[in-house]
C-alpha cells in the first residue's frame, strides 16, 4: 500500500472514530430515561470502535510509529536529560 494511501485511510478512520463517539455522547439519556438507541445498534457501535481502534494499531505498527503519544503542556518537566558530549582535543 502507498503511504499516501494509508494517510488517507488513517484520515478516515480519525473522523469514523469521531463521529460515532460524538453520537454515543449526544443520545446518552437523562438519569432515568430510557436509552433512545437500541441495545443491538449500541453494540454495533462498540464493535465498530473497536474495528477502527484495531486497523488504527496496524496502521501505525506498519509505519513503525506508536500509538502511545499523549499531549504535553509546554511548561511540563521533560523526563529526559540531554547531555552533551564534548569531546576533549587531542594533545600533542
Amino acid at each position: 500500500m502507498s503511504e499516501e494511501y494509508l494517510s488517507k485511510e488513517h484520515q478516515i478512520l480519525v473522523v469514523m472514530r469521531k463521529v460515532l463517539s460524538k453520537i454515543a455522547r449526544d443520545t446518552v439519556p437523562s438519569p432515568g430515561r430510557p436509552h433512545p438507541l437500541r441495545q443491538s445498534t449500541i453494540d454495533d457501535v462498540k464493535h465498530c470502535l473497536a474495528l477502527i481502534t484495531a486497523r488504527e494499531k496496524e496502521i501505525h505498527d506498519e509505519a513503525g510509529k506508536s500509538m502511545d503519544a499523549r499531549p504535553r503542556y509546554a511548561d511540563e518537566p521533560k523526563k529526559s536529560q540531554v547531555v552533551e558530549f564534548v569531546k576533549p582535543d587531542k594533545k600533542q
